[in-house]
């Protein structure tokens, strides 16, 4: 299969710059698989799709500040993009310009507030950074880093809450798990409310999130790898509803990756804390989830093709084509989908 077969045309001014406000006054398109019917609604619906059998699985983690702008030593501004942290000042990081950042060299944030020292090479090109500051690493990255939004989007966003959702709890991701940004904590009631069990694990958006396929053949592409747990207590909820008759639905890629992750061949999720590098593609058979709920994802990317799995790769290109018609805002900060 080829990375040129999940291709389709989106006009850029269908790239969402800045999010909606109230969170829950996107737009949601309702695709139904056993039907191929599509709806087009607001996210505020999705209430009335979810059944109290139901599960609503959550990614509870949470978006660092993760872009730090730095000065090198010998002058010059250079960038850091936190990926993975190694130990308490101690990060896999992105770097730019690489040339200039080799190990041994030396950089500042803020007037010297936190100091970096690149102490080794990482694969892909990053680095290993210890850092050096008054007072907790923490307290310096939220006073000194950004929010590392994507490259497509060009707006500097004024709140950093925006880019976290509303139940963000662990800090460790380098990107949101955008699927769960339009919920508000008044709509999170209203579901519980109505019975439905909203259930959260954990997966640390990673590096892959900003990293294309470049391979022309689809089974060359190599994923990332990204932290993920499930609780003891989230597994026996997730099985319950199983159990009696109730759907399992994934708010955002994440929650897929992490519950197809932990589960075994007859569908059965297990807690565990674990790296997964899963791709999920067509063909691919799903053990866990029933029905998702996702933003529109880049022509070509390995979130496309992990849909294309979940509705057939025809069908998810014309749902894309769809939405590029009825004028839906695409990608983090854009309209959403369930797919049931």
């Amino acid at each position: 299969m080829k990375t040129s077969d999940f291709m389709y045309e989106l006009p850029e001014e269908l790239i969402a710059q800045t999010p909606i406000e109230p969170r829950d006054h996107s737009r949601l398109l309702v695709y139904d698989r056993s039907t191929r019917k599509i709806e087009h609604r607001h996210f505020y619906d999705i209430a009335g799709y979810l059944k109290p059998e139901d599960a609503l699985v959550i990614n509870d983690t949470r978006v660092i500040p993760a872009r730090l702008y730095a000065v090198r030593s010998g002058g010059g501004a250079c960038e850091l993009l936190l990926l993975k942290q190694l130990g308490p000042k101690r990060w896999i990081s992105l770097v730019r310009p690489g040339a200039k950042l080799k190990v041994g060299k030396t950089v500042s944030v803020g007037g010297g507030r936190i100091t970096a020292t690149i102490a080794g090479e990482a694969d892909g090109g990053a680095r290993i950074i210890d850092f050096e500051c008054e007072g907790t690493f923490e307290a310096a990255l939220d006073e000194l880093g950004e929010m590392p939004l994507p490259p497509y989007i060009h707006e500097k966003l004024a709140d950093k809450s925006r880019y976290q959702t509303v139940y963000a709890k662990y800090e460790g991701s380098a990107a949101a798990p955008t699927a769960g940004l339009h919920f508000t904590s008044e709509l999170l009631s209203r579901i519980r409310a109505n019975g439905t069990d909203i259930v959260p694990v954990l997966l640390h958006v990673g590096l892959g999130t900003f990293r294309p396929v470049k391979a022309e053949n689809v089974e060359d592409h190599e994923m990332h790898s990204e932290y993920y747990e499930v609780s003891d207590d989230s597994a026996e909820r997730i099985n319950a509803v199983r159990a009696r008759g109730g759907r399992i639905i994934a708010v955002g890629t994440t929650s897929v990756r992490t519950l197809e992750s932990a589960a075994d061949a007859g569908g059965l999720v297990h807690a565990r804390s674990a790296d997964t590098s899963i791709f999920i593609k067509p063909p691919y058979q799903f053990k866990s989830v029933d029905a998702l709920v996702t933003n529109f994802h880049l022509p070509g990317s390995t979130l496309l093709m992990l849909v294309s799995a979940f509705m057939g790769r025809e069908e998810a290109l014309r749902v894309y084509k769809t939405a590029v018609a009825e004028k839906y805002r695409f990608f983090s900060f854009g309209d959403a989908m369930l797919i049931l």
